[in-house]
């Protein structure tokens, strides 16, 4: 009879910590702000690339749409919501906005 010490099946290709990276890229950035593609929203196919340049790694795109569902993402259909706001910015866009509207006697 055979004994394994260990579950069968391939060791991952990406690392916890690399697989926490990937999680982490897809939750607070986007391909655009990152430079990487025009995109809003990452996609599998992105992620491939991204992987390949940033680690080396080659993983089909079924490998890393399991990957993120272990990680507890799962698959959504793009939204178009504007990034968040930087609050400085705003509240200097509407004082700009109060003095244009007080030299118009708004």
């Amino acid at each position: 009879m055979l004994h394994r010490d260990f579950a069968p099946g391939r060791e991952p290709f990406l690392t916890e910590e690399q697989q926490e990276e990937i999680k982490q890229l897809v939750l607070t950035t986007t391909p655009a702000e990152l430079g990487w593609d025009v995109a809003s929203a990452w996609n599998t196919k992105l992620l491939q690339s991204y992987v390949a340049k940033q680690f080396g790694v080659s993983i089909s795109r079924e490998a890393l749409r399991k990957l993120l569902h272990r990680k507890g993402l799962s698959w959504t259909w793009p939204t178009y919501t504007l990034a968040k706001g930087d609050p400085d910015r705003q509240k200097n866009f509407e004082k700009q906005i109060d003095f244009i509207k007080k030299l118009n006697g708004s």
